[in-house]
């Protein structure tokens, strides 16, 4: 039988992913340092020592961070990003892995465009945001490698660039590492009737619930598609809408909200259009953002 390995795979989408694809084979850090080409090469050896056309990587790890870690430590963020998603190309080309599917982000895109949502051919239009600059260029060097390798070496790899997600299998122990639905939810749930949310609240987004990322990357699989696109529902909510509908849900609207540091706003907009994906695969659906809240809570509830 051919093999699959999902690297970062213990992590928030991996876990959706292990529901639903569970002959995997999922790798976390407790199984070695991917940015160790030593370490690496020793996964890959493990699992693909008899390459098979079948053989498949679904690349989901990554060094992650909310917006104020990723402005302080923009050098960590880079380095450890490049090497990774650098050497795993390489290496899965050289231990002949048939298909590779990377996991990038929106934050690839242009800081600003002429025109939203924006479309795949949009990701060399401009810079990316400042507040994470180096992440999202690491991020977008990937897409270029694929690219590249492709080209040149006729493999057949991918990527997928969805919009932020949300889980309740976010690192709620981890502020630095939470994504701001989650710790949204959090600070909800912990309120003594007030909760302190960054920006203004203008700001408009995507936000995805993480499982409706790992059953695309499962017809990635199952159906052998190799394309790259876009991820995203087509509802771009402000971050006051998204506090509101958050407060609603949880039957929590007694509690105010806030506003601080206002510079902390970044991006306007990011919104992607997700055209190519229902093209390719048809019938797809999101789950709305309350229903996806409601998971997240249920969630933490139960891990209670």
């Amino acid at each position: 039988m051919s093999t699959i390995l999902v690297t970062g795979g213990t992590g928030m989408v991996g876990k959706h992913l292990q529901k639903i694809l569970p002959n995997a084979h999922y790798v976390g850090s407790n199984d070695g340092d991917l940015n160790d080409e030593t370490e690496l090469i020793y996964i890959l050896a493990k699992y693909f020592h008899t390459p098979k056309d079948g053989d498949r990587i679904i690349h989901l790890a990554a060094k992650v961070g909310g917006l104020q870690d990723n402005m302080n430590n923009p050098a960590s963020f880079y380095d450890q990003n490049i090497m990774m998603n650098t050497m795993l190309v390489q290496q899965a080309h050289r231990y002949g892995v048939k298909r590779l599917t990377a996991i990038l982000s929106t934050c690839i895109y242009p800081d600003v465009v002429d025109e939203y949502p924006m479309v795949e051919s949009d990701m060399h239009l401009g810079p990316p945001p400042e507040g994470n600059f180096s992440y999202a260029y690491a991020k977008r060097a990937m897409a270029v490698q694929i690219d590249a390798y492709n080209k040149q070496h006729g493999t057949k790899y991918n990527y997928l660039i969805p919009c932020n997600l949300y889980s309740e299998y976010d690192n709620f122990d981890n502020s630095v590492k939470m994504h701001f639905i989650t710790a949204l939810i959090k600070k909800i749930i912990d309120s003594d009737g007030t909760i302190n949310l960054l920006g203004t609240g203008k700001p408009l987004r995507q936000f995805m619930y993480a499982g409706d990322l790992a059953k695309i990357i499962k017809d990635v699989v199952d159906k052998d598609i190799t394309d790259s696109f876009n991820i995203a529902p087509d509802w771009n909510y402000s971050i006051k809408e998204m506090a509101e509908i958050a407060l609603n849900c949880l039957d929590k609207e007694d509690i105010k909200i806030d506003w601080v540091m206002p510079e902390m706003d970044g991006q306007y907009r990011k919104d992607v259009d997700s055209s190519k994906l229902k093209n390719i695969l048809k019938n797809i659906s999101f789950t709305e953002l309350k229903d996806g809240i409601k998971k997240v809570y249920e969630g933490i509830n139960n891990r209670n």
